[in-house]
């Protein structure tokens, strides 16, 4: 079975627990909208959104695209360029990636509008920036889809606004995530960042 498979069998296994949503730290407390109510305009009309992926060195490393759905947001990646092995990857709270060379700090932390505990598998979790682990094929490549239900493009019931009006950002992180350590799961440092913006 190819890392990619199992990358998805592990997003509908977590899906089918009601457990796979997004999330990261609680010190941002940003992105959820009140019910009936939708986020600034540019998101309101938003179905599909794509971020493009930058590296410390800010080359381009490959795209996001982000459909809006009745229960979530499907996911799908098209990476490269990325050092082998499985990553961390998470929404978080800022639409920039202005600062490469620092790591993608002014990203803030997770997308969290409640201020829950980062981890897929903590029962005190998880987070709306919190997304499955990736896996790094060996020349660098990733192809993957995911499926996340806390978030939603354009502000939705109970889900926390991507589109709002600092916007937010996918990271992808040096180490994997194990889902329960604070905050971040042992991620590490941030490699990899792009801003997701309406289509």
């Amino acid at each position: 079975m190819r890392k990619t498979a199992a990358l998805s069998l592990l997003a509908a296994a977590a899906l089918a627990a009601g457990t796979l949503q997004a999330a990261d730290h609680r010190a941002h407390d940003h992105g959820k909208v009140p019910d009936g109510q939708h986020g600034d305009q540019a998101a309101v009309s938003a179905t599909e959104a794509k971020a493009r992926f930058i590296d410390r060195e800010s080359k381009s490393v490959g795209t996001a695209t982000l459909t809006e759905s009745p229960h979530g947001v499907s996911i799908y990646l098209d990476l490269n360029g990325l050092p082998p092995g499985p990553k961390a990857i998470h929404i978080h709270s800022v639409g920039t990636c202005e600062d490469p060379a620092e790591g993608f700090v002014a990203s803030k932390g997770h997308l969290n509008p409640d201020g829950k505990e980062h981890g897929l598998m903590n029962p005190a979790g998880p987070d709306a920036g919190d997304l499955p682990n990736l896996v790094v094929h060996q020349d660098g490549t990733v192809q993957a889809e995911m499926f996340t239900m806390l978030a939603s493009l354009a502000g939705a019931e109970g889900r926390a606004t991507i589109l709002d009006e600092d916007g937010a950002a996918l990271v992808i992180h040096i180490n994997r995530d194990d889902h329960i350590t604070q905050p971040i799961g042992g991620a590490g440092a941030r490699i990899a960042c792009g801003v997701i913006k309406a289509k």
